[in-house]
């Protein structure tokens, strides 16, 4: 009564996807009889960013969010510090004008 009953998963039917032939290649007599060459690949220049992979992007991420919120506690701390002086010498003040 209280076990909650799970609908039946069906199991799939594996489908048969014609595979692609390839299309004729056709090719053409240059039209001169000179050499053309390519032109070289542009290559990436070695700057700070080229040896970055995931891990250090992540361990970088880690340390950015552990810090940032090593300076939130902190910045709190500070703020709590100060309501509780500005308190104590509210209640200091007030029993000296008494």
């Amino acid at each position: 009564m209280f076990r909650p009953k799970y609908p039946e998963v069906p199991t799939p039917s594996i489908v048969h996807v014609p595979t692609a032939v390839p299309a004729a290649q056709h090719s053409h007599a240059p039209a001169c009889s000179c050499q053309h060459t390519t032109a070289p690949a542009p290559t990436r220049p070695a700057g700070v960013l080229s040896g970055l992979n995931a891990g250090t992007v992540g361990a970088v991420v880690t340390v950015g969010i552990v810090l940032t919120a090593l300076l939130a506690a902190v910045a709190v701390t500070a703020v709590s510090v100060a309501v509780a002086a500005v308190v104590m010498r509210s209640l200091l003040a007030s029993q000296r004008r008494r």
